[in-house]
């Protein structure tokens, strides 16, 4: 996946913050969800997750055609189910929305 700033996408990163013994667990949730879920739904694109060295921290990354797309994943019935799922095994989650503005490399 290469970032291009040519096209207006949608991207959001969440953070998770996690205990180190339930870093795994979540990332099986979030897996999950993507796999079985989030992947299919309208206007996704990509994603990515990353884990900091304490296994505390946990962010990801995704692009969605547009925000609606985004929003409408967001509210559904299935996902505020998984997002259930989610809050359960993390201390906080925050998505939050950004415009890209720059590109280097």
């Amino acid at each position: 996946m290469k970032i291009s700033s040519e096209t207006a996408l949608q991207t959001v990163i969440t953070t998770f913050d996690v205990n180190p013994g339930t870093c795994e667990d979540l990332l099986d949730e979030l897996r999950s969800a993507y796999d079985e879920f989030i992947c299919d739904q309208p206007g996704f694109i990509a994603a990515g997750f990353h884990v900091n060295d304490a296994h505390t921290r946990i962010a990801n990354y995704s692009q969605w055609r547009d925000r609606e797309d985004f929003m409408n994943m967001l509210r559904s019935p299935e996902m505020r189910k998984r997002n259930r799922r989610i809050n359960a095994l993390c201390k906080s989650f925050e998505p939050v929305m950004y415009d890209l503005t720059d590109v280097y490399g």
